[in-house]
């Protein structure tokens, strides 16, 4: 009998059909709530998706390129250099990697030939003092070989402070073809030559003082530039492109990049080597090789342009109305589940009707809105064949 019962009541449940049924509440704290729920969805979808986050645009994301140009004089007075004047074709030197000596007892510590990546030349396979304890590989290699030595404080290139860089950058969005470069149209050539770039007055201006740069990512450039590091220039073009273009502007940011952990201080800032070669009277060749610690500057582009588009404004209209419809959902569950009344409320929502059988379709059709949405629909059929015939026709015609 059990078994017939939940069969019977599976049965039920899979054959069940529901059509939706109005009810209306007369309450104002039901009201009141529905209300207050449908002005939130409205104020998410208008204020944050279509305002605030322009669900109506399309997105691209930007391609960028940039070039710089340092200007800048320093003069130093050093022990091993004397008195020399430094200008751009001296302090912009691409890196090179680090060399490290070898200890040896013996020849046969020294492999002929050997290249060690991290050392300073090839073995000649011999053992050699270094000192009145040390003996080492001798290597050929240049002569002497590099001291080992703390970098000296303060900087020797302590003027580069006042360097200056033009930082010129170039970006486009392919998807709305788009272009634009930070040397805005309204900078001509005699602004260029005086301005600094300074958030107050100078906004727009592509030429920034080193120490500026440094000073906004608060950090000091002489304590800085003992040991080197690494420094972000942040280049931000948001863009909506369905204002003028002349709203599209960069936004300069600055950061240091690099790591300056006091609990974690090895191998700290930047540093590099280069060499300057010359011939002496007899040609042999000779350089001076310099292991400088500067500040490396890179320079880091983003972006985001949009621009009203049809399909996304449809998709996120059609998801707010979605949430609207969530509305009742949440209207619903409470009037059932929280309210006192709920027993009540849930008597006139659901109305249970027996299975009285379908109609014959003959007396369905001799019904009188039925027989009229009938000849409509038919009418319609004959007038949309008659048209898409003539214009088959017509486009014939005109091919001819």
């Amino acid at each position: 009998m059990s078994d017939k019962g939940c069969c019977d009541s599976v049965g039920e449940c899979f054959f069940d059909y529901y059509t939706s049924k109005i009810l209306v509440i007369r309450s104002k704290k039901v009201g009141t709530l529905n209300r207050f729920t449908q002005a939130l969805v409205i104020a998410y979808v208008i204020g944050y998706v279509c305002v605030l986050k322009k669900g109506y645009q399309d997105t691209d994301t930007v391609l960028s390129s940039v070039t710089t140009k340092v200007k800048g004089i320093a003069l130093t007075n050093t022990t091993e250099l004397g008195e020399r004047v430094w200008d751009v074709a001296d302090y912009i030197i691409p890196p090179q990697n680090p060399t490290q000596a070898s200890i040896c007892t013996s020849h046969r510590d020294c492999k002929r030939g050997f290249n060690d990546a991290r050392g300073d030349g090839v073995r000649t396979g011999r053992c050699v003092n270094y000192n009145d304890t040390i003996k080492t590989c001798e290597v050929l290699s240049w002569c002497p070989l590099e001291k080992i030595v703390e970098p000296p404080n303060p900087p020797l290139l302590a003027d580069a402070e006042n360097f200056t860089v033009l930082i010129k950058n170039n970006i486009r969005y392919p998807k709305f073809n788009f272009n634009k470069r930070n040397i805005l149209p309204n900078i001509n050539n005699s602004y260029l030559t005086q301005c600094v770039f300074s958030r107050k007055t100078d906004p727009d201006c592509p030429i920034f003082r080193l120490k500026d740069i440094v000073e906004e990512a608060e950090e000091d450039f002489q304590t800085m530039a003992v040991h080197g590091g690494v420094m972000g220039v942040q280049i931000r073009w948001d863009c909506d492109l369905d204002m003028p273009q002349s709203w599209c502007v960069p936004r300069y940011t600055f950061r240091r990049l690099d790591n300056k952990d006091p609990e974690n201080n090895v191998a700290p800032g930047y540093n590099f080597r280069f060499a300057k070669y010359y011939k002496d009277s007899d040609g042999t060749e000779t350089r001076t090789l310099i292991k400088g610690y500067g500040i490396r500057f890179d320079v880091l582009v983003f972006g985001q342009a949009g621009k009203f588009n049809i399909i996304p404004t449809l998709l996120n209209i059609g998801a707010g109305l979605a949430l609207l419809g969530l509305v009742n959902v949440i209207c619903d569950w409470i009037v059932l589940t929280l309210m006192k009344r709920k027993h009540h409320y849930k008597e006139q929502k659901y109305t249970y009707v027996d299975d009285f059988g379908l109609v014959s379709i003959f007396g369905l059709i001799r019904h009188p809105n039925v027989c009229y949405t009938c000849c409509i629909l038919i009418l319609f059929g004959i007038l949309t064949y008659t048209w898409v015939t003539f214009c088959n026709w017509l486009c014939s015609s005109c091919a001819l």
